[in-house]
């Protein structure tokens, strides 16, 4: 089993909707961290699991500097942010870690 990481960073706003009162209803922004895992048992034609710039093609070329709310079907958390991620890259990807701010990371990994 062959494994790559691609560690990317990207500056985005969103808002998000919640049950209940929180400062996070209003937009607002940050330096998200992310971290993408593919594996794969082969190698493609190229001698890859995934080309690195096709990964930050799906997650920066996509959602550097937006608005969340505009770009995602969903509740721009991080943990649906991190499921998004990885819906977009396909069966080889099977982890993602986003980190909103210091401290605070979700993750989705697949089963």
């Amino acid at each position: 089993m062959y494994y790559i990481e691609k560690h990317l960073e990207i500056s985005a706003a969103h808002r998000l909707k919640l049950n209940y009162d929180s400062p996070c209803q209003c937009l607002h922004g940050h330096n998200w961290r992310v971290t993408v895992c593919c594996r794969a048992e082969e190698l493609d034609e190229n001698g890859m699991v995934i080309d690195f710039k096709r990964i930050r093609q799906a997650v920066h070329g996509v959602l550097d500097h937006q608005c969340l709310n505009d770009i995602l079907p969903c509740n721009p958390t991080a943990e649906n942010i991190a499921r998004w991620i990885a819906g977009q890259l396909g069966p080889k990807c099977w982890r993602v870690a986003v980190q909103e701010s210091e401290g605070n990371l979700a993750v989705w990994e697949a089963d």
